[in-house]
């Protein structure tokens, strides 16, 4: 499938990412040690609501637009604040001024001292994620194949960090490329925080992807699950993405507690016609 960032700006799965995401910056940034952010594919930076790919399919208004405009209990407020902040102001239909991508919430979220590493092998891509994210001496953008750059920049030398792997599954075999890149990365740097995201639409493919991430052999990985139910088919027929997930290696100790919390109210209120649902668990046990 294609899963290309600028499409879906804001949907539902942005809302889930993002706020987890969200939550283990914030952890990081709790040790005055620095770390680094590294993004294998970091898309174009921030997104125009407004914009033809947007339109198209404005999925923005059944996920972040309805987080903007909902009045949490207060523990889910706390959690989702840092999140809320990093996307900034928004109007009386929840459209922020635009969606930022996984950088820009870096970008918000880490400090003077941290440093944040960004893929983007689409020239037009990259020419648009260092025009959205300015100068900052914190940055480095190179136009290079993320899955490659993994192997320069891990370890980093801060020995502390997080590395974002989320590709837009163009190719039909991401779902391995992803695999392959995650098992090296870990041989390489087995204490590192990774994220990786996934569309799910076949249990199987789904579950033959979780039993081979499994079968690598690390502990403590963490899986995160969204599903909003179904929802109508688009112009071309194809029913829009109804469950997504994150596999967590390494998790901060606080993130089973907090997902658990967000995304059974996120479950809730990103649902389409009352169907939703979420997965908290772990694939491989922590030690």
């Amino acid at each position: 499938m294609n899963y290309r960032h600028a499409f879906h700006a804001g949907s539902f799965t942005d809302v889930m990412k993002h706020a987890v995401l969200a939550r283990i910056l914030v952890y990081l940034t709790q040790k005055d040690a620095p770390f680094r952010f590294i993004d294998t594919h970091a898309g174009a930076g921030r997104y125009d609501l407004r914009s033809a790919e947007a339109k198209r399919s404005p999925e923005w208004r059944d996920g972040i637009a309805r987080v903007l405009k909902a009045s949490p209990p207060a523990p889910i407020a706390a959690l989702l604040e840092p999140y809320v902040q990093a996307i900034g102001p928004h109007d009386a239909a929840g459209m922020p001024a635009s969606y930022p991508g996984s950088p820009a919430i870096a970008q918000a979220l880490l400090r003077l001292q941290d440093r944040i590493a960004l893929c983007e092998a689409h020239p037009e891509e990259k020419e648009k994620l260092v025009a959205a994210l300015g100068r900052d001496p914190r940055l480095s953008i190179v136009g290079t194949d993320g899955y490659v750059a993994l192997k320069a920049y891990c370890p980093p030398k801060e020995r502390r960090g997080l590395v974002l792997i989320d590709p837009s599954f163009e190719e039909p075999d991401e779902l391995k490329h992803v695999e392959e890149a995650l098992a090296g990365v870990i041989r390489k740097w087995p204490g590192g925080i990774y994220v990786v995201w996934r569309p799910i639409r076949e249990a199987k493919t789904d579950a033959r992807f979780l039993n081979a991430v499994a079968a690598l052999g690390a502990p403590n990985i963490l899986r995160l699950e969204l599903d909003v139910g179904p929802g109508e088919a688009g112009a071309h027929g194809q029913e829009p993405l109804a469950r997504a997930g994150l596999l967590v290696v390494n998790p901060p100790h606080t993130l089973f507690a907090e997902a658990r919390v967000l995304l059974s109210w996120l479950a809730a209120l990103l649902a389409r016609s009352g169907h939703g649902g979420h997965v908290c668990k772990w694939l491989t046990e922590p030690r």
